[in-house]
């Protein structure tokens, strides 16, 4: 759900202090991501930390799109 520098600071320092949260913001409330983030912090913090800092800096964010296939700066 973001794109950037910034945000992605942000969600590293968040997947530092609460994994899922991380994750939520990058990818939302029913992605297959939260759901394996969710029991890997409940079962042991640093797992959850790991494997959240995994998703974050390793796949990169989905672009933006009004119909699904295009992103916003190729609509124009």
């Amino acid at each position: 759900m973001s794109s950037g520098g910034c945000s992605t600071c942000l969600e590293t320092v968040f997947a530092a202090v609460l994994p899922p949260l991380s994750v939520f913001f990058r990818y939302g409330w029913c992605s297959p991501e939260f759901f394996i983030s969710l029991p890997l912090t409940l079962l042991g913090y640093v797992p959850g930390i790991v494997y959240s800092l995994y998703v974050i800096l390793k796949t990169p964010p989905e672009l933006p799109s009004i119909d699904g296939d295009r992103p916003y700066y190729i609509l124009a």
